[in-house]
């Protein structure tokens, strides 16, 4: 059972291997308790295919982005991008926000030009920033309240603004104290009562730097930092994307000298009469949105996508309840694949109640790779130990599984996933697999003794199968 790279070429006439059945080698490498489901399928001929737990409920973390991207790309379309607009009604002035999750600062000050140039400096009535594109909860069920303050967990709005993240900067000080640096341009507030410490004495007590935050985008660290040479580069998640954006505009408005008579206001004004286009902004179309979501796991595209598809798709506000179940409807009606027994919450998959099922994503695979002339999503995943987040992940930089496999990552608390394809010689998808794991919990390790991970050395066992087995299936028939 030893010579599975034997097995995996010559045994794959066999309807199904499976790991249950037969033991496979590197799942020995994961810890105790752990759980896995793997899958590997040719894409070509019979369907052939290691299989292990297919039918088992997994947190599919973000490879839940690939499902988020091909609903994108079937209900959208690639000519779909966001706009951002400034207009006039009467006296008053409205910029509407489409939810768009790359809209920085210097865009909106873009349009807000435009108005001072082609209109007046003058307002005469209100100001509206109109966020009424989505409704409902900003953050998904069963996002973890302690990652609620970082950048990757930032909020999902109407009211995006420089992806809803501010960037500081945290120092170690000779005096046992920590000092901050926040960029002028950010209207947030960053206090810091944290300690420096040394790596023993931070052993000794257990302390770790601890972040507090409020609605207000004030954010409060604690706790300790050990003693380092340069600063810690901090990324806040702002909380209240509102207020942030409504700080930035009147920060714009007085930079640029242009007078509002009213107030400027959150929220979709009453009664618009006959409306006149001033400026927009349009975002990267949707091809380039998706190149961004799936090469950097950007969770904040992929959850403002799921809400604008609920938005599209029931033509109402959208929102991760509508969102998610709209991406359930558009796979069931323009690709036959069924996600009702899968439970979804968010498309980035940062919510830990997401669940589904390895063999819907190998579903999933195998239609978008059959599709893939139309839709193009393959060449915007990763490649492995090339690009994206796969560029520097341990069980991929070495040959032969650096270059040799197209795939999306995922992780989560205790779950390690990769979906995507092996290659063959040529460089062209020859097989899918699917590896969700869960419940990986190893043993803590002398940090003074570096042991390459568990999950690291399944991982390379795992996809150096995926590669021998790619390039050499044709062969063996």
């Amino acid at each position: 059972m030893r010579l599975l790279s034997t097995l995996l070429v010559y045994s794959f006439s066999i309807s199904a291997f499976s790991v249950n059945a037969f033991a496979y080698p590197p799942l020995d490498k994961l810890p105790d308790g752990s759980s896995t489901s793997v899958i590997l399928e040719s894409l070509k001929g019979d369907s052939n295919k290691l299989n292990s737990n297919s039918d088992g409920f997994y947190p599919p973390a973000s490879t839940l982005k690939l499902v988020t991207a091909l609903a994108a790309k079937l209900e959208l379309g690639d000519d779909f991008h966001y706009t951002t607009s400034i207009v006039r009604s009467g006296n008053d002035s409205i910029i509407s926000f489409s939810g768009d999750p790359t809209l920085q600062r210097e865009q909106l000050k873009s349009l807000l030009a435009q108005y001072a140039k082609s209109q007046s400096r003058t307002i005469k009535g209100n100001l509206y920033l109109d966020n009424s594109t989505f409704t409902g909860y900003q953050r998904a069920v069963g996002w973890s309240w302690d990652i609620l303050g970082v950048c990757y967990s930032a909020p999902s709005s109407t009211m995006t603004l420089d992806s809803n993240c501010a960037q500081a900067s945290i120092y170690t000080k000779d005096n046992g104290a920590t000092r901050v640096y926040i960029p002028a341009h950010y209207p947030i507030d960053v206090t810091t009562t944290a300690a420096t410490v040394t790596r023993s004495g931070q052993k000794a007590t257990q302390c770790d730097l601890e972040l507090i935050t409020t609605p207000d985008n004030a954010y409060k660290l604690s706790g300790c930092l050990v003693e380092r040479k340069k600063p810690l580069p901090l990324k806040f998640a702002i909380q209240n994307p509102e207020l942030y954006t409504y700080q930035v505009v009147t920060s714009l408005l007085k930079e640029l000298k242009i007078e509002v008579k009213g107030d400027v206001l959150i929220g979709k004004k009453a009664k618009v009469d006959k409306t006149t286009l001033v400026a927009s902004h349009n975002s990267e179309k949707l091809p380039e949105l998706l190149d961004i979501m799936l090469k950097k796991s950007d969770n904040l595209i992929a959850d403002n996508l799921t809400k604008t598809l609920g938005a599209t798709f029931y033509v109402q506000p959208g929102s991760f309840n509508n969102g998610t179940e709209a991406i359930k409807q558009i796979l069931l009606t323009k690709a036959n694949i069924d996600l009702s027994k899968a439970q979804l919450v968010d498309g980035s998959g940062l919510s830990r109640n997401n669940r589904m099922r390895s063999q819907t994503m190998a579903q999933v695979l195998r239609y978008i790779w059959e599709n893939d002339q139309q839709l193009n999503l393959i060449e915007a995943m990763p490649t492995s130990g090339t690009d994206g987040t796969l560029k520097y992940r341990q069980s991929m930089r070495k040959a032969p599984i650096q270059g040799n496999i197209i795939a999306k990552s995922g992780s989560l608390y205790g779950s390690y996933n990769m979906v995507g394809y092996g290659l063959d010689k040529a460089g062209k998808p020859n097989s899918l697999f699917v590896q969700f794991v869960r419940d990986y919990f190893p043993e803590e390790q002398d940090p003074g003794k570096p042991v390459e991970a568990p999950i690291t050395q399944f991982e390379r066992a795992f996809y150096k199968d995926v590669v021998e087995f790619s390039q050499t299936q044709s062969k063996s028939k």
